[in-house]
């Protein structure tokens, strides 16, 4: 696929959005946003060594994705403002820092305090994404978001394996030092190969932020969609906290053999380019019904898992990767219509709502886990899902069909 796209910076005239182009925005998405996940699977390794109780422990996830949550907020509109690339770089420059600290840190409140620095630094990746939706025509702009944000999935799902391989081997210090020379090879082709794009917004940085909440009171599509995938997304944040403790104290399994575990679940990722074609064809009703039944339904397996064994959790993981990544792609793919000049402040809006729901499905991981064990995991786990579809079918699918 090779498209015209122009962009508003003065100078630049047009950009063509190769095939390589796109794979060079996926693979950057995906290096970025793994910063956000190399914790999950190996929390217990990380917190006796920095003298934290295994209760707790959740809390390093939930604050990598609370300061996830407070850049798009804060930083990601900013993309409507200033020069795009810059502001990129800036980020990815905190990030490699931030990811240096993480490696020589020994004490709790200071690996804490990193992890909230990691998770708010991390968010050039949002940035990226609404970049190569401005560059995309309409008509092949669901195609091109579903295969970066594929690149993206890739990285949440692929960082938990390759995390729990190097740390089982080389120990866990070594995965976030490994993680700042991967973010400074990133931010080195970031600075050499991304376009640049000035947008015409012309406002303050505090009526950019107060703009946010005029969005969401005017578009109930935004509404819908965040809360959909902040929902979906607080179900997988809890299942792939709780999972690495499930399968180290009742199944007995290695880090290496957690790695395997979740690596088998990036086959999840295939739903966002399929997704990213239905929403260009008109389906995103019928898909958004489809991914939020089965996202519903994926932990059936897990739940009778004592008979299934390990082969239920990995069913599970499967199906409700591939359910919240269809559905993440899809509202993307709605909100991005709505207004062009807005793109970099709705997707703020609508991955800050993501991932404040991850980060509340992580903190319930290991209280859930102690008190109740897998079964009240799952069970929860499955509300979320449900309240979602509920929502979708009283509210948002009547809504959708009335403008339509």
């Amino acid at each position: 696929m090779s498209t015209q796209a122009s962009t508003t910076a003065a100078g630049t005239g047009h950009v063509q959005l190769t095939r390589g182009l796109i794979a060079l925005f996926a693979f950057c998405c995906g290096a970025i946003v793994a910063n956000l996940y190399y914790a999950q699977p190996i929390t217990e390794l990380i917190a006796p060594d920095i003298h934290m109780s295994t209760g707790t422990a959740s809390l390093i996830v939930s604050l990598t994705q609370i300061g996830y949550a407070l850049g798009l907020f804060f930083l990601v509109p900013l993309g409507d403002l200033l020069e795009n690339r810059k502001l990129m770089i800036a980020t990815a420059l905190v990030s490699i820092a931030s990811l240096a600290a993480a490696t020589f840190v020994h004490h709790a409140g200071g690996f804490l305090a990193i992890s909230l620095l990691i998770g708010f630094s991390s968010v050039a990746v949002q940035i990226l994404i609404p970049l190569a939706a401005h560059l995309a025509p309409d008509e092949s702009r669901g195609k091109v978001v579903g295969t970066i944000m594929s690149g993206l999935l890739l990285g949440i799902l692929l960082s938990r394996p390759i995390s729990s391989v190097v740390a089982g081997h080389f120990g866990w210090r070594v995965v976030f030092g490994g993680a700042a020379v991967l973010m400074t090879l990133v931010t080195s082709v970031l600075a050499l190969t991304i376009p640049r794009r000035q947008p015409d917004h012309k406002a303050t940085y505090f009526e950019l932020i107060g703009s946010l909440g005029q969005l969401v009171r005017t578009m109930p599509v935004l509404r819908h969609r965040s809360l959909y995938q902040a929902l979906m997304f607080a179900s997988f944040s809890l299942f792939w906290t709780a999972i690495p403790i499930e399968l180290t104290r009742q199944f007995g399994l290695s880090q290496t053999a957690i790695g395997v575990f979740a690596l088998v679940g990036a086959i999840g990722a295939t739903s966002a380019p399929v997704a990213g074609r239905l929403a260009d064809g008109g389906h995103t009703m019928r898909a958004t019904l489809i991914a939020l039944v089965v996202g519903a339904l994926a932990y059936t397996p897990a739940l009778i898992h004592p008979a299934w064994g390990v082969f239920g959790l990995v069913a599970t993981g499967i199906v409700l990767d591939f359910a919240v990544q269809m559905n993440m792609v899809l509202g993307q793919r709605e909100i991005y219509a709505l207004h062009a000049a807005s793109r970099n402040r709705l997707n703020a809006l609508y991955m800050t709502s993501i991932f404040v729901g991850g980060a509340f499905g992580s903190a319930l991981a290991s209280p859930l886990y102690e008190h109740g064990g897998w079964t009240l995991v799952a069970a929860v786990a499955t509300a979320f899902p449900l309240i979602a579809l509920v929502h979708y079918l009283v509210i948002g699918r009547p809504h959708a069909a009335r403008i339509a």
